[in-house]
């Protein structure tokens, strides 16, 4: 068993350690399986074009290739079901089954999801990552043998994503600014005060942090694996404009609006260290701006409130219900759709929004965890129902509360902003792996 030692890069796929470039350009193609023989040879072809962890440094420089797969799809590709069986629960039940639980109700219902998203149709994710399009074309066109003339392998799902010219998400913000420290990935954290966590938090057969070690069997399997959710985020950037704009007194009452529900400037300077106006030079800088904490200074959220989407998100250093460590993810961002013109406050009908991506090893305590009790409840930081005010699943009842002194500010209930479209569990096999499902046999 490999339960110890260095993380064993050239077996893991780089997609799981590294940060996207700035700018970017990606593609999600997703694939269903319909001849097991066929997508076995597409699982030997992918073990060639997967781009690995040690090859931070390689020619292709910062443009890579992961190959993800559903629970269906190892069932389409003829995995036992003794092996199924001891992957997490959560990924053989899939992302549209555990929907409540994600806050994934009303318009975010798995019902509502683009096709075929949340069905047993969707067996395998391509994405590539480059830092534009025409090098990201340049990847496609490498990992186009690997799926190209196979008629039992069917793409049944695309999604484009670019970087805004502003390199900030639809709702105006600096974007894929936090990054945990990861023992033995070769890659810094963003923020210098975290200790690095346990390779087994992110990476599947290493101890975590409570020493335990997670290994879907058979090994030759599970081990140097990840869990992945990817999920489409549309955006309702009119909405938010307008919300934002009701209830500020002026245009830079706005600007601290958003800086409050958010946590950050619109530039990616934290309020933690930039409490009274945006300061652009450090929310450039990736050395400063996501270095700090939360329970010395600010314990009470008069400068970062504790509603706010990245206290939320990770709390840091706060003494909250669960321990923090635990529950630390790697996630991506990509946008998709075109902008909202500068301005414009009534929406346009264009789909806009997020191609989000979480990878850990543990999706319960990572993923759901994250999701269901910092994102859309307040019990833990006492603010009772209270969900996270931008990526909620809002239902117009309830509001957001900004500390304050002598008096807090409370804002009107909050619309939902962001809506599901779709979203699956998948798992990011090792190389080893891949070429273990291409060899599979009945």
């Amino acid at each position: 068993m490999h339960t110890r030692g260095a993380l064993e890069l050239d077996d893991i796929q780089r997609g799981v350690f590294s940060p996207r470039p700035t700018p970017y350009a990606a593609t999600y193609l997703v694939f269903r399986v319909d001849d097991r023989a066929q997508g076995r040879e597409l699982m030997r072809r992918a073990s060639a074009v997967v781009t690995t962890a040690a090859d931070s440094a390689s020619p292709l420089g910062e443009t890579w290739v992961s190959v993800a797969v559903t629970c269906h799809g190892l069932e389409a590709l003829g995995v036992p079901r003794t092996a199924l069986d001891t992957f997490a629960w959560e990924f053989r039940q899939g992302m549209a089954a555990r929907a409540k639980a994600l806050g994934d109700v009303g318009e975010s219902s798995p019902e509502n999801w683009e096709a075929p998203l949340g069905t047993s149709e969707v067996h395998v994710v391509f994405t590539a990552v480059a830092p534009d399009a025409e090098r990201l074309e340049e990847a496609i066109d490498r990992a186009r043998p690997a799926y190209e003339h196979l008629p039992g392998v069917t793409a049944v799902w695309r999604q484009d994503c670019y970087a805004l010219p502003t390199e900030t998400e639809h709702f105006g913000y600096r974007d894929g600014v936090s990054q945990p420290a990861i023992e033995g990935s070769g890659i810094a954290g963003s923020n210098q005060l975290e200790v690095p966590l346990k390779a087994g938090e992110f990476v599947l057969g290493y101890p975590d942090e409570l020493g335990g070690v997670q290994t879907p069997q058979p090994e030759v399997l599970g081990h140097n694996g990840s869990y992945a959710a990817f999920r489409k985020l549309h955006q309702r950037v009119a909405a938010f404009r307008r919300y934002l704009q009701d209830n500020a007194t002026g245009p830079e009452d706005e600007e601290l609006l958003a800086a409050k529900v958010m946590g950050r400037w619109r530039s990616g300077a934290p309020l933690a260290l930039g409490p009274r106006h945006d300061d652009p030079a450090l929310g450039a800088d990736p050395h400063r701006r996501n270095t700090f904490l939360y329970q010395q200074d600010d314990p009470a959220g008069f400068t970062t409130p504790g509603g706010c989407h990245i206290r939320r998100a990770n709390p840091r250093d706060a003494s909250v219900a669960g321990e923090v460590r635990l529950h630390r993810m790697i996630r991506r961002g990509a946008v998709y759709g075109p902008p909202l013109p500068r301005g414009v406050l009534e929406d346009d009908g264009a789909d806009r929004g997020l191609m989000f991506a979480f990878i850990g090893a543990h999706l319960g305590r990572q993923f759901e965890f994250v999701q269901s009790e910092w994102m859309n409840d307040g019990v833990f930081f006492g603010a009772g129902s209270a969900r996270d005010p931008i990526t909620g699943s809002h239902d117009g009842i309830t509001g957001f509360t900004i500390p304050r002194r002598p008096l807090r500010r409370r804002l009107p209930p909050l619309p939902r902003f962001v809506v599901t479209r779709g979203g699956e569990y998948c798992f990011l096999p090792s190389l080893s792996a891949l070429r273990w499902l291409g060899e599979l046999r009945d």
